[in-house]
């Protein structure tokens, strides 16, 4: 993963981009997209393609910050607590969150089924909420966590009502049920876009098939709702029974939440 290669060039409010603050933001986004993994100076310092020392130097005052912490050793670094804050803080300021959370709890407590809401952000979707059933145990935390959006049906939802916002490339598969062409993910949201839901089969976690749907209380659309099903629990009349009330508990959010955008 190089540097951004108009780091140095005017933005669009004709303010010049400070360098350091890009490098900072750059290493908490690769190590926030590393989902905790533990991650050596070495593997920061190739993939930002930055030398060791800087890499070394930046790493550290953001350890002595709190936003990136290290393990006794001090030879392997991950995302901190205040990154947690930071987006603690976002989360709770939301308006659409807090109105969606206790729509989505009704929801999850009707079906026993785990329910999200996630946002696109670029060419990935970041969950914002998530009620867990209580019939089966969860994969992994979600809040936070970010997924290639053209592998969750979150993502799908939301690039059937877009089309501007759709990948020129695929991101790499996660399960051996992934898309792996353009043409395949093309005729998938044009499926979703007649439904009005997308589906994920399988396609980020092997045995959970997963619907979303698109809310579309902003211009452009930007979040959307879903529910994961393990396939084991699935039946045909099961599934009616999901959409149906993924339908009403996006009715209630829209109703409930003023339209931003042209």
């Amino acid at each position: 993963m190089a540097t951004n290669p108009t780091s140095d060039a005017a933005g669009a409010s004709g303010v010049r981009e400070v360098k350091s603050a890009a490098r900072t933001i750059e290493v908490l986004e690769f190590l926030a997209a590393r989902q905790g993994t533990l991650t050596r100076l070495s593997e920061v310092s190739d993939a930002l393609e930055w030398p060791r020392s800087s890499t070394h130097a930046l790493l550290q005052t953001l350890v002595a910050r709190g936003w990136v912490q290290t393990e006794p050793t001090g030879s392997y670094y991950s995302i901190g607590i205040r990154a947690l804050l930071a987006g603690t803080s976002y989360i709770d300021r939301d308006p659409r969150v807090r109105l969606a959370h206790p729509i989505l709890a009704d929801l999850a407590t009707s079906l026993g089924e785990t329910v999200h809401l996630a946002r696109l952000d670029r060419d990935q979707v970041v969950y914002l909420a998530t009620v867990e059933s209580r019939e089966y145990t969860r994969v992994m935390p979600r809040v936070g966590r970010r997924l290639p959006a053209v592998h969750t049906s979150l993502g799908k939802a939301i690039l059937a009502e877009e089309p501007a916002a759709r990948p020129t490339e695929m991101a790499p598969a996660l399960t051996r049920f992934s898309h792996t062409r353009l043409a395949e993910l093309e005729e998938d949201l044009a499926l979703a876009e007649q439904r009005g839901y997308a589906i994920d089969e399988q396609e980020n976690t092997e045995g959970l098939r997963c619907i979303g749907l698109a809310l579309r209380y902003t211009r452009p659309v930007t979040d959307a709702i879903s529910c994961s099903v393990p396939i084991r629990r699935l039946t045909p009349g099961r599934w009616e029974e999901i959409i149906a009330a993924l339908e009403v508990a996006r009715d209630r959010i829209e109703e409930s939440a003023p339209v931003v955008g042209p």
